[in-house]
């Protein structure tokens, strides 16, 4: 059974909309409530990862829809759960940049296969946060990911 297509807090928080973005894409082998992920993203928002290839960075940039369609294949048939472990907020006025660092796993409880930091842009769009970017980096040999980011502040 789908999530409804928006909850109440998702948008009233920071803290709220980057949960529900973790959410989403966490689950069993099976469909995401795709709707209810477009809610959590303001118009012309972008997710963005670091891919390295011939230990050469470059970005990969979708926009929510790309997102959708190259991760959605992927994960009806994979399960594929992501936690925040970490978080670092700023904050001024309608805008806001999470630091959220991540583990991934096949399974809750298992010994993550990834993890890394996801940098959430958002913006307040009327009453609500809304996603404007995601940018990611996962950690891999020779980047491993700093210490200060494997704790919240206090």
């Amino acid at each position: 059974m789908l999530s409804p297509l928006v909850r109440a807090a998702d948008g009233d928080s920071i803290e709220g909309v980057t949960k529900a973005v973790y959410e989403v894409i966490s689950g069993p082998a099976g469909p995401r409530n795709w709707d209810r992920f477009r809610t959590l993203f303001a118009d012309g928002a972008r997710l963005i990862v670091v891919r390295v290839s011939g230990g050469r960075p470059s970005p990969v940039v979708m926009t929510v829809e790309d997102y959708v369609a190259r991760s959605g294949a992927n994960m009806q048939t994979n399960a594929f759960y992501e936690s925040e472990v970490a978080r670092r907020i700023e904050t001024f006025g309608n805008i806001a940049h999470v630091f959220s660092t991540y583990e991934s796993r096949r399974t809750p409880g298992d010994k993550p296969f990834a993890r890394g930091i996801n940098s959430f842009q958002l913006v307040k769009d009327g009453d609500v946060w809304k996603v404007m970017t995601i940018l990611w980096d996962s950690e891999r040999e020779g980047t491993a990911i700093p210490e200060k980011y494997l704790t919240s502040p206090k």
